[in-house]
């Protein structure tokens, strides 16, 4: 498809379901979901370290990673037609526990040969006050 048929940005939604695919595949301990929604230069900036898409996929080895999730305060950045940052607050549950925890995200989506992918995640914990 020509590049010159994508000249507008995305809407918000649509970056949005991408970034729940992500989420869904945590909750469902689908690594080539995840992996296909990642980049293979993707890059995670995380409370416990830098990690890569193999990183990323490998959290699925024993069981999926995420109970469920809610996200909120979704707000989208376009840099160009094809580079986006979403930022959003995401509250969670890992399966086992019983407290809920949060983190303030904002990831780097970029349409590469036609496809959205994310290419880069920071997730910063939110300090319970």
């Amino acid at each position: 498809m020509d590049m010159k048929e994508h000249k507008t940005a995305p809407a918000l939604s649509e970056i949005l379901n991408l970034e729940k695919q992500v989420w869904m595949a945590l909750v469902e301990g689908n690594a080539s979901a995840d992996r296909a929604l990642l980049s293979a230069d993707f890059l995670g900036v995380y409370p416990t370290g830098f990690a890569n898409r193999d990183d990323h996929v490998g959290q699925f080895a024993d069981a999926p990673t995420m109970a469920e999730f809610e996200l909120s305060g979704e707000r989208l950045r376009v840099l160009t037609p094809y580079i986006v940052l979403l930022s959003y607050k995401a509250d969670y549950l890992r399966p086992g526990a019983t407290t809920r925890e949060a983190m303030l995200i904002s990831s780097l989506w970029e349409r590469r040969n036609d496809v959205w992918v994310n290419s880069f995640s920071q997730d910063t914990p939110v300090q319970n006050t």
